[in-house]
């Protein structure tokens, strides 16, 4: 992960006067001392914000500084937007930029640095309604069941483990990368503590066979492994970047057959659904997930509509007569 120092300091391109630099700095420990913002949060916060400066650094012609923020007006967010947009991205990423801006400008409002509302004038980009794309539970389990022979054993051993936290537990991948062995569900612990976006915390149950994939990965890795150290290790000892089980998931995506839909947030869209299709409650769900609104939760329904009008033609008193 990138640092935030290297994101404000390093970027020769974008050099900043010392009043704004040192605002967008106080903004960041803000985020982080009161409203306990992520590491991974508090960098999408420091990247949006730094998109639009190196943007309006080269709209004004020169190195940006606080009071040109009080100056920005409406035209120029959305030169911006349409900058961004140009270079395919896409609205839901918009919409987080904007309001990353948003959030930063509320703060130096609070703080009485400047005032300039024309960031709230500008209406965030609509993003297109859509459902998760789960895989079959076939498709689900044939994947985190494939092995790559030209791999070392230790390695198939650490991406099932992983693979299944996704699938079996429904966890983010950041959620099971986080996992150290002391919070891993080993030695007869059957329940992870975990700490998801937000900083929202719940309680996640390990299925044994999780268990048992963490027990065997633990065994063969051949690097030493400390109690509140990183769980899963890359091929050289340091932390597992996520990017690699993305990688290791294109690949068996390949082998198997399976559409570009499978990756591996798409385990935890398929454990929500299949929990959902077995008849697990929407609360019970939500709570799993970590989700802190239920209607987040709610679009599983949509996936799994033909499930629920088949109940509804089973149990309904007016759907027997017709």
């Amino acid at each position: 992960m990138t640092s935030l120092d290297e994101i404000l300091t390093t970027d020769a391109e974008l050099p900043l006067g010392g009043d704004l630099k040192r605002a967008v700095e106080d903004w960041l420990a803000h985020l982080l001392n009161e409203r306990g913002q992520s590491a991974a949060t508090r960098e999408a916060y420091a990247r949006d914000v730094t998109q639009f400066l190196a943007f309006l650094k080269t709209h004004l012609g020169r190195a940006p500084c606080l009071g040109d923020l009080g100056r920005v007006d409406t035209k120029v967010f959305r030169a911006f937007l349409a900058h961004r947009r140009k270079s395919d991205v896409v609205s839901r990423s918009l919409a987080r930029s904007l309001s990353s801006l948003r959030t930063f400008f509320r703060w130096l409002e609070r703080e009485g640095r400047l005032q300039n509302r024309a960031v709230l004038q500008v209406a965030l980009p609509k993003i297109p309604h859509s459902v998760p794309k789960p895989l079959t539970v076939d498709g689900a389990a044939e994947l985190v069941a494939t092995e790559n022979d030209d791999r070392a054993e230790w390695i198939n051993a650490r991406d099932t483990a992983v693979l299944l936290l996704l699938y079996g537990a429904g966890l983010r991948i950041s959620e099971a990368l986080s996992l150290t062995p002391n919070s891993a569900p080993l030695n007869g612990r059957d329940v992870m503590h975990i700490t998801g976006k937000g900083g929202k915390d719940r309680l996640v149950p390990a299925l044994p066979i999780i268990s048992d994939a963490i027990e065997k990965y633990m065994r063969l890795c051949p690097f030493p492994l400390s109690g509140d150290g990183p769980l899963f290790l890359g091929a050289r000892g340091g932390p597992l970047s996520p990017r690699l089980i993305q990688l290791a998931m294109e690949r068996m995506r390949r082998e198997l057959g399976l559409p570009e839909t499978a990756t591996p947030h798409a385990l935890r869209h398929s454990f929500a659904t299949h929990l959902l299709s077995a008849g697990a409650d929407l609360r019970q769900i939500q709570e799993l997930l970590g989700h802190a609104s239920l209607s987040t939760t709610q679009v599983y329904t949509e996936v799994d509509r033909d499930r629920l009008l088949s109940v509804y033609d089973q149990a309904h008193p007016r759907a027997a007569r017709s």
